[in-house]
């Protein structure tokens, strides 16, 4: 028995609109949601024209033109609009007649590259148990015959599954909303050993490390700790029958260890740094989830994953915008400041759901809604653009002077001080946990 997938019904009038304008291929996107039951689809959107396509010579039906890399890249900046709880379920080919035979191996192909790019981005791990099939849709323009088939991207050799493509109205209109403001002050050092201060490899290691705290935090939902395997709505009225966008949203606090667990051992390392980078401001961080018996685990799930990408990513946007206006590879390194894009989110038609984008301070509206029409194809009025937060910021610091040989045996004193310490370390490790322990329970439950 393969996958279902339950489809927004508009997705249908969107593919057949498609498939008018063919000549002689379109490919995108399919945006959803996946669940153990079934998959939710509640988007398609075609991959933008290059514009060297518009002008290509009019010659007979072929894939051989198919830009791989220009997909796989659209993949990516789509991933980065979506809140928690949604990602890129698959990719779809409209095609001729003439194409069929072609069609689905080129989809097969994009699938894996699409989930290949995808995943070299992510700082967490899928579950096990997670789901890891993704849909191959291919759709014939003179028949508008729809073929659904999966594979599964964990593994390589894996064939084509059937699968059911059913529409269904109001698919979100009732969907639930979890959010969250997390305040971030991370600091990162830079090591006097990384060559050319690689500012963007150090950041992504240090949200590694910041990554997995977020994974240990605990969650209060509605200021409550639930236990994870119960129904999310588990003592709630359920929405029935509703058609109409109605968003049923839970406030989340998210609770980070102040220290670590008494089995863990942990030692003091000094390092040598050229100097640091902190990473300061509060987040706002927005999950969505599908109605049908959802558990609590899956929601917490939904909403780590979104606090964990939204920090990564507009770091990324960041790097990107300095190589592009004014290069990361400097010889003299200099204290900056610099402000990281704010998250907006822009409303879904007909749906509970709200999508995501990132702005910096000077990007007017304009632009905004150039970027939701070229990437996500969706026209979007300036009125529905909400900016979700105050500003936060990048700060690089260097260190004023090399080490001097003073420094270097100052370094290397306190060096032999904290292996003397680790011993009486381990005497009082148990007494301040359990002060620790007491001064979080009175600090959050003030």
């Amino acid at each position: 028995m393969g996958r279902t997938y339950l489809v927004e019904e508009g997705i249908g009038q969107y593919l057949t609109e498609l498939s008018t304008k063919v000549k002689p291929y379109v490919t995108g996107l399919l945006i959803g949601q996946c669940s153990p039951q079934r998959d939710y689809v509640i988007r398609a959107v075609r991959t933008p024209p290059k514009e060297q396509q518009q002008e290509e010579s009019v010659g007979p039906p072929k894939l051989a033109s198919l830009d791989e890399e220009w997909i796989t890249t659209h993949a990516s900046q789509v991933s980065r609009m979506l809140p928690g709880g949604l990602l890129v379920l698959g990719v779809f080919m409209v095609a001729t007649p003439e194409l069929a035979k072609d069609s689905q191996n080129a989809l097969r192909k994009l699938i894996f590259s699409v989930e290949k790019s995808l995943s070299k981005r992510r700082l967490w791990k899928p579950a096990e148990e997670e789901v890891s099939d993704r849909a191959a849709l291919q759709i014939c323009s003179a028949t508008k015959k729809v073929v659904c088939r999966t594979y599964d991207v964990q593994d390589p050799k894996s064939s084509a599954k059937p699968a059911d493509w059913k529409y269904q109205s109001a698919l979100t209109a009732s969907w639930l909303a979890l959010g969250c403001t997390v305040n971030v002050n991370i600091h990162i050092p830079l090591l006097a050993t990384s060559p050319n201060h690689d500012l963007e490899k150090n950041t992504k290691n240090g949200l590694n490390r910041w990554s997995k705290q977020i994974e240990d935090s605990v969650f209060l939902i509605n200021g409550q700790v639930k236990d994870e395997d119960t129904e999310l709505l588990e003592g709630q009225k359920k929405l029935r029958g509703n058609t109409q966008p109605s968003t049923q949203f839970s406030d989340v606090k998210v609770l980070t260890q102040l220290c670590q667990g008494m089995s863990a051992r942990s030692t003091a390392t000094v390092q040598v740094c050229s100097g640091s980078i902190n990473l300061r401001g509060a987040v706002k961080c927005r999950a969505y989830i599908h109605n049908n018996k959802p558990k609590v685990k899956e929601a917490i799930q939904a909403l780590k994953r979104d606090i964990i990408n939204t920090l990564s990513d507009r770091c990324e946007i960041l790097f990107e915008d300095l190589i592009l206006n004014e290069g990361l590879q400097k010889k003299n390194f200099e204290r900056e400041y610099h402000v990281l894009p704010q998250r907006l989110f822009v409303p879904v038609a007909g749906s509970s759901v709200m999508l995501s984008d990132y702005k910096f301070g000077d990007e007017a509206a304009g632009e905004i809604q150039e970027r939701f029409v070229e990437m996500l194809d969706q026209p979007v009025q300036a009125e529905d653009i909400h900016i979700a937060e105050d500003i936060s910021t990048v700060d690089i610091c260097p260190v004023t002077d090399s080490p001097s040989d003073t420094q270097q045996a100052q370094l290397t004193k306190a060096t032999l001080l904290l292996k003397l310490q680790q011993n009486m370390g381990l005497v009082v490790a148990a007494a301040v946990a359990v002060l620790a322990s007491i001064f979080s329970f009175n600090y959050f439950s003030d």
